[in-house]
């Protein structure tokens, strides 16, 4: 099976986050007033696997190993199984 993976990556409470505040400083130079202001990163590819628990489980190995630093980051992960008879993901 072949599935669409969304891996959602953002630094965990109370990490300091220099592109967020730059952003929320920016943005009140500019007369806009947001308050925890924060960022995230978003990967996304396309695999094969099994089944959406070993996908899963694959994407999970990933983020431990390389995608992101589990000591400052937090992840979520969101498979989609894809429909490759009619070209597009099942939603």
């Amino acid at each position: 099976m072949m599935y669409d993976i969304e891996v959602k990556v953002s630094l965990k409470p109370g990490m300091l986050n220099p592109e967020a505040t730059t952003i929320q400083r920016s943005l009140a130079l500019l007369g806009y007033e947001v308050k925890g202001t924060k960022t995230k990163e978003i990967i996304s590819f396309v695999m094969e696997a099994d089944s959406e628990d070993d996908a899963r489980e694959k994407v999970d190995d990933m983020c431990q190993k390389l995608l992101c630093n589990p000591i400052i980051h937090n992840y979520a992960i969101k498979i989609i199984k894809m429909d490759l008879t009619c070209g597009s993901c099942g939603k």
